[in-house]
């Protein structure tokens, strides 16, 4: 299968990116996440609504929050963000609704093939240091820590094929400490190792229960520092699995003459991926291939 995978929109997506998404012969679209610019995912929800390719997204942290909700997690406020939260689930509901036929997963298992199965993680995550948006990932999907996370995505696991996709919006921990690394913490380096513990153990569980997590696919991470403008490695291999983060941002680039997105093909022999950019014409103006997985036991960056 060939997927075309969008990291962070952050309201960068018009009609000529629906345009060549519906012409580029993709089998899937896939989108890790946040679409708002800061808050407010909907009008993006409603553009995306145009595209005919197949597609499943999850949301970030970012998308159907308001922004007193963001502020009350990131400043670790509980009580505000109880508040915040009281309407987050209508808020998700129509952000689905506006992007339908474009489908909104989070704790998914999609079965793609007889062999092939799409994972949906964690909606919303931000970050391992606490767990983020609790009292409505509770309500919704009875889960209140990394540890309940981590065994409602083990139960997917065990129904899925053999082979897995999984489709996060931040990756997970275990991919190096440093400000640079695929999901470092760049805002606060001491922080170190900024993926999500419950993924980690997902694949794990995957990986112990026989079945071969092929690529693991997520952003949050902006692939260039806000403060200090550096860049971070944006893939990495792990025994048979691509870690990948697709989070340029912006996606868009040179008034429109650059966009962003990642062409991905799964065989059951192979993987290859490449990252791709399109000009306004929907004509492909620079591939640079990203080397599949190879078999190791230690990650090492590509």
């Amino acid at each position: 299968m060939r997927f075309g995978v969008i990291g962070d929109i952050h309201g960068f997506w018009d009609e000529r990116d629906t345009a060549f998404f519906n012409a580029a012969g993709y089998d899937m679209l896939l989108f890790v996440g946040d679409f708002a610019h800061v808050t407010g995912s909907r009008p993006v929800a409603r553009r995306l609504a145009g595209l005919t390719t197949p597609a499943w997204a999850i949301p970030g942290n970012h998308d159907g929050v308001t922004l007193p909700q963001l502020l009350a997690e990131i400043r670790d406020r509980p009580s505000m963000a109880r508040l915040g939260a009281i309407g987050m689930g209508r808020r998700v509901r129509r952000m689905a609704q506006a992007m339908a036929p474009v489908r909104l997963g989070g704790y998914t298992l999609e079965t793609l093939s007889d062999d092939l199965g799409l994972l949906i993680a964690r909606p919303h995550a931000m970050g391992p240091d606490r767990f983020y948006y609790r009292s409505y990932l509770q309500r919704r999907f009875g889960v209140s820590d990394f540890e309940s996370s981590a065994a409602r995505l083990a139960r997917l696991i065990d129904a899925a094929p053999r082979d897995l996709i999984v489709l996060a919006h931040n990756g997970p921990s275990g991919l190096g400490d440093e400000a640079t690394a695929p999901f470092g913490c760049d805002f606060k380096p001491d922080l170190g190792d900024f993926g999500d513990p419950d993924l980690r153990a997902a694949i794990a569980h995957a990986r112990a229960s026989g079945r071969r997590v092929r690529t693991v696919l997520a952003g949050h991470m902006h692939h260039r520092s806000k403060h200090s403008g550096a860049w971070r490695r944006t893939h990495l291999r792990e025994a048979e699995t691509l870690m990948l983060n697709c989070a340029r941002v912006p996606r868009i680039e040179a008034d429109g003459a650059r966009r962003h997105h990642v062409a991905l093909t799964v065989t059951p022999e192979a993987l290859e991926a490449e990252t791709v950019f399109v000009d306004a014409a929907g004509d492909v103006v620079e591939r640079t291939p990203i080397e599949p997985p190879a078999a190791s036991n230690d990650a090492s960056p590509l």
